[in-house]
């Protein structure tokens, strides 16, 4: 067996674990890193940005939002169920941060919100503009995988300050002694155990999004059933376990809930061009919420987990398509391209020929409601009271905006399945603001730090998508703050 001996140990170079990688060794601590993977970066080399609040890149923009403000906003989101200590020192670190990886060299090509409210529900709903989104590299447009620039800027960084990574090399069991975790057993990818011992043990290893059974057991959701999370590679909870093993307590677990399809990497094209706010009904025909609002992927997500088979319908017909492909979408999403229309029609044939479940088509709403799976009378009553209503100009089950109020009259007719979605685990570890592991009696467990999704549970049922950002946001506070205080720790 190898022995090793340092200052902090790393459990993960994912996003939360690299920025504790860095705080620690910026704060003059030896730092090792263990990586069950071959790369560093982790889920977050598919994301696009962190949230910040009070950045200088926000104060050039002219964005006001100070940290209080975000962490009142968040707190009366979780209605207080969540730890007002550790949100308050997140989002005060927040702004700083970014600042931080600005120094380090990380491009971003300016501040968003995820999401717009209409006019109606702003009081209630409307985003802030928190997201940092990265400047992809080598320019262009930024989406999916605009972050893994910043990944990279964050290894190097680490490497330039004396990191060790160890890759392909996952860490298996805490060694604990006298109650305190002094050390880790990893193992190399050719099998050989290194024992590696230190005052201070970091663990990041980013949730159980890629287990199943831990998926059923904690969500009660059904993995490529009820629901279809991102699955990254690795994220089998193995983090989670080795810290309730070590004493540390549980917190409520949820899923980062949002809608998307099946496969959905290889149909971009089609999710993106069905998240309009053109006709939603469950698989009995029946409309569920206000359409304006599905550009909310959190709240969409939670309603279709509580509808007939978890499933919804998005539906419109030959007149809107034609209008989208002239005009362009009601709702632009800032993930899916801006030119999807273009491209609709060579993905919705090869989709169609290649018999991708979750579409239809249909000349009539009955043959478009039989070859979706929706009840066929159903659905028929609701486009004809939904038509009514488009007629009359007003919404009135929901109320939704009666620009958005155009009917469903014109064949064919084109439905896209949806289905509830995730981007990974939230929460399982019990933490303080200090993102030390504490037991049930909210207890540091001496030399223990949990950061990331393995111990975000600061968001009570529900992702805050108000503060978009906010889970890379949080694993990048985290980690550093984590990594600060375990090299104060040591002495540094």
């Amino acid at each position: 067996m190898k022995q090793l001996e340092t200052d902090v140990i790393v459990v993960a170079a994912g996003l939360s674990g690299l920025a504790a990688c860095c705080a620690a060794a910026e704060g003059g601590a030896r730092v090792v890193c263990f990586e069950k993977a071959s790369t560093t970066g982790g889920a977050a080399n598919m994301g696009m940005g962190p949230l910040g609040v009070g950045s200088r890149i926000q104060r050039e923009h002219m964005i006001p939002l100070s940290p209080i403000e975000a962490f009142r906003k968040h707190m009366y989101f979780t209605h207080y169920h969540v730890d007002p200590r550790l949100v308050r020192d997140y989002y005060f670190k927040s702004g700083d941060t970014i600042d931080w990886l600005c120094n380090m060299g990380v491009e971003f090509v300016g501040v968003q919100r995820a999401f717009g409210a209409d006019e109606a529900t702003r009081p209630y709903s409307d985003g802030e503009f928190t997201w940092h989104v990265c400047k992809p590299e080598g320019g262009g447009v930024p989406g999916p995988r605009a972050a893994s620039g910043m990944m990279k800027k964050m290894t190097e960084y680490a490497q330039s300050l004396g990191v060790e990574f160890y890759l392909e090399t996952p860490v298996k069991k805490l060694i604990q002694e006298d109650g305190a975790v002094v050390g880790v057993i990893a193992v190399d990818k050719n099998g050989e155990e290194i024992e590696c011992r230190a005052p201070s043990t970091i663990v990041a290893t980013g949730g159980f999004g890629d287990n199943p059974e831990m998926i059923k057991e904690y969500t009660g959701f059904e993995f490529g059933k009820t629901i279809f999370n991102f699955a990254v590679p690795g994220m089998k909870g193995d983090g989670m376990k080795m810290c309730w093993e070590a004493g540390a307590a549980k917190t409520p677990i949820i899923m980062e809930i949002m809608y998307q399809l099946p496969d959905n990497m290889n149909h971009f094209i089609i999710e993106g061009a069905f998240r309009q706010p053109c006709l939603w009904v469950d698989r009995n025909g029946n409309r569920f919420m206000p359409e304006d609002q599905i550009g909310n992927t959190t709240f969409t997500g939670n309603a279709i987990s509580h509808l007939p088979g978890k499933v919804a319908f998005s539906i419109f017909d030959s007149k809107a398509l034609k209008r989208y492909k002239k005009h362009g979408p009601d709702i632009i999403s800032h993930v899916h391209p801006h030119d999807l229309y273009d491209h609709f029609d060579e993905q919705w044939e090869r989709d169609l020929a290649a018999g991708y479940e979750p579409i239809a088509q249909g000349d009539t709403i009955e043959e478009l409601a039989k070859n979706a799976g929706i009840d066929v009378d159903g659905l028929v009553a609701q486009v004809e009271e939904y038509n009514a209503m488009c007629d009359a100009g007003y919404d009135e089950l929901f109320e939704k905006n009666r620009a958005y109020m155009q009917k469903i009259e014109k064949g064919p007719f084109y439905c896209c399945r949806q289905t509830v979605g995730a981007y990974g685990s939230l929460g399982g570890v019990k933490i303080n603001h200090k993102m030390e592991a504490v037991n049930e009696d909210a207890r540091p467990i001496p030399g223990l730090y949990c950061v990331g999704t393995d111990a975000c549970s600061i968001y009570g049922d529900s992702y805050p998508f108000v503060l978009s950002g906010n889970t890379m946001g949080f694993c990048l506070n985290s980690g550093r703050i984590a990594g600060e205080n375990a090299a104060a720790k040591v002495g540094f």
